[in-house]
């Protein structure tokens, strides 16, 4: 790495000078953290093997496990833990479920025969309020450490993350009202899991109080395409001209049912999704829906996970998170006999 081309390339990469990446190479200590950092990243992606005293040097294994792949929202939440855990210094092993595949309770033990230093979860059977929980006790009889990502229960002893899921709904019910929608449906997850539970009471609270004389009909599906399109069928039959998702995907087959029967969107019909998954905003029309605050979660479980490993005692309230609405082409002005 001596040689001036090579160095000129990394420093044109990292956006420096040369002299600032021989002072990060030569483990100078008079450079910036976020400029040692562009100048590693540089090296990384110019395929430059790093110094010998610039190696990273693993603190230990991190599980983490999360439901499937198929939903975008969970690959999002995988790369920003990922990408926390290897700036600490851990070694991320990712373990993602499929339906007839490897069970979380199964992964748990393989982690544990790598002798992992804690666990993550991220939307994992502690959602579910009739799973058994006593298999996160028994995690905790071993003094493993653990972080809960969406899905909150009281009875364990973990610090926990979660979108403010009822808050949200209030959030696309206002922004729906304004557009002067009344009967506005919700198509939701099965009803045993809490940010269902959640999403579900927050919808209710929210439609009572602004359109207390509209209909708002609620339709618990599965988290999926097919589920979205499905419930969006049953709350078209009810005269909904707005829907809010439980899910992206949910919403864009809410999009696929409403144009199913010939109506467009959003002129006849408005949808909301939940998430802002990874190419929403290139969605035909682009999709309004709530923005969970992915890399904020990610970096509070992750540190709180480490400080746990280091025996510090995390906060064991839930530490909820604000979603963000994105307004963008799937919602509009209700159709004019909807408004009166």
């Amino acid at each position: 790495m001596q040689g001036r081309t090579r160095l000129t390339d990394v420093a044109e990469q990292a956006g420096v000078s040369t002299a600032t990446v021989s002072r990060v190479l030569n483990g100078k200590p008079e450079v910036a953290g976020e400029t040692r950092k562009a100048v590693l990243a540089a090296l990384d992606m110019l395929g430059y093997e790093r110094p010998e005293r610039l190696r990273a040097r693993s603190a230990g294994l991190i599980g983490l496990i999360v439901p499937e792949l198929s939903n975008p929202v969970f690959p999002a939440f995988a790369q920003s833990i990922e990408s926390v855990l290897s700036t600490l210094g851990y070694i991320p092993l990712l373990c993602t479920q499929s339906p007839g595949g490897t069970t979380e309770d199964q992964y748990v033990e393989m982690l544990l025969d790598h002798g992992v230093d804690g666990i993550i979860f991220v939307s994992g059977l502690h959602a579910d309020t009739q799973a058994d929980i006593d298999r996160y006790q028994r995690l905790q009889a071993r003094t493993i450490p653990f972080a809960l990502v969406n899905g909150y229960t009281g009875e364990l002893d973990a610090p926990a993350f979660s979108t403010d899921d009822a808050g949200s709904m209030e959030l696309a019910v206002r922004h729906l009202v304004s557009q002067g929608h009344v009967t506005i449906g919700l198509a939701i997850g099965p009803d045993r899991f809490v940010p269902a539970q959640r999403k579900r009471t927050g919808f209710e609270r929210a439609t009572a109080e602004l359109v207390p004389e509209g209909a708002a009909p609620i339709v618990p599906t599965l988290y999926t395409f097919e589920g979205g399109q499905a419930a969006a069928g049953i709350l078209l039959d009810q005269g909904c001209t707005a829907i809010i998702c439980g899910s992206d995907l949910m919403a864009l087959g809410a999009v696929r049912a409403a144009r199913g029967r010939g109506l467009s969107v959003p002129e006849d019909v408005s949808v909301v999704g939940f998430d802002d998954s990874p190419l929403m905003a290139f969605t035909d029309p682009p999709l309004t829906t709530l923005r969970q605050p992915v890399d904020a979660m990610s970096h509070a479980a992750v540190t709180s996970l480490v400080a746990e490993i280091k025996g510090s005692q995390a906060p064991r309230s839930e530490l909820l998170f604000v979603a963000e609405l994105i307004v963008r082409g799937s919602t509009a002005a209700a159709p004019r006999a909807e408004r009166g």
